[in-house]
């Protein structure tokens, strides 16, 4: 008696397409998910990022004292146009070759998440004689700067640098020839409704925009305007 020998049947060639059609659509699907996938995880640490920084205590590093200077419109603006807001400052010139472009395109990203506040955006040439307020307004239309939110600042060179050094405590120098300008801070400060000094912000580095944001709501829930 001979062994029956068991064969496979060969699926049809109808059949075989359908496996490898149905095979294609789920890598498909699954190609398609990886990148959904891999940006709502993004969102989900930087959301859990935000509410870390959010939660964190802010040093009081001492109050900037009374200024003024003018804004870009050619009108008085300092300490005054500043009572009871929080703030942040940077520190900048229009014709810099270094980073004063990341500076300012960094403050500028800031106006969207802080777009509902009373948050307000100040920026200080550190090249006075340059930055005129005609220059300064040109500067702030490039920018995109909302009028009554971000003021760009200008005045006599050596009150800024007096201004930086003892109020901010911030490095500044006129610089020469070789560096392209005055030599300055890459920081932003910000500032709260009473005037203290409540964080630095080196402007160069990729997480800062998030950091700054963070902390400005948090001076915003501890000091909820008036």
């Amino acid at each position: 008696m001979n062994d029956a020998t068991t064969t496979t049947p060969t699926p049809p060639p109808a059949a075989r397409k359908r496996r490898a059609s149905i095979k294609s659509v789920l890598w498909f699907g699954v190609l398609l998910l990886m990148p959904l996938l891999t940006i709502a995880f993004i969102l989900v640490l930087r959301d859990a990022q935000a509410r870390k920084l959010a939660s964190r205590a802010l040093v009081n590093y001492g109050h900037v004292p009374s200024f003024q200077l003018t804004n870009q419109e050619g009108q008085p603006f300092g300490s005054e146009q500043l009572q009871g807001k929080i703030w942040i400052a940077s520190f900048i010139f229009t014709t810099c070759p270094g980073p004063c472009p990341m500076i300012s395109s960094r403050m500028s990203g800031l106006q969207k998440p802080l777009k509902n506040t009373d948050v307000h955006l100040v920026s200080f040439t550190v090249d006075p004689e340059t930055d005129t307020p005609e220059v300064l307004r040109e500067y702030a239309a490039k920018l995109k700067a909302r009028p009554g939110h971000w003021d760009f600042l200008t005045g006599q060179q050596e009150y800024i640098f007096e201004l930086m050094r003892n109020g901010f405590k911030l490095a500044v120098g006129e610089g020469d020839e070789d560096s392209g300008g005055p030599i300055h801070t890459t920081r932003a400060v910000l500032v709260d409704r009473t005037g203290a000094i409540r964080g630095y912000y080196d402007m160069t580095a990729g997480d800062v925009p998030t950091k700054l944001a963070a902390d400005a709501h948090h001076l915003l829930r501890d000091q909820p305007a008036k």
